[in-house]
């Protein structure tokens, strides 16, 4: 029994560091171009962030003024949330 626990503990450790490669962020910024077909909005930082399937672009174009919050996995820059400041 110890064996097995000390087993899983091994494979829990080797697993833990793959969470440091997702890193949280949010950016505020202006629109630039929203591409309802590719699902992401380019912003003024330069930036092009990929929104999920489910997203609603309702009210986003450019020239508006958005907080997003985003996760950074292998390099894209993927919508958590979005928020547009009035």
């Amino acid at each position: 029994m110890r064996f097995m626990i000390a087993a899983l503990l091994v494979a829990a450790g080797f697993l833990a560091p793959l969470n440091v490669y997702a890193e949280s962020a949010d950016v505020e910024a202006v629109i630039t171009n929203v591409d309802t077909s590719g699902l992401s909005l380019s912003l003024d930082d330069g930036k092009k962030y990929q929104a999920p399937e489910e997203f609603n672009f309702e009210g986003l174009t450019p020239g508006v003024k958005v907080l997003v919050f985003y996760t950074e996995v292998d390099g894209k820059r993927i919508i958590d949330d979005l928020e547009i400041i009035q």
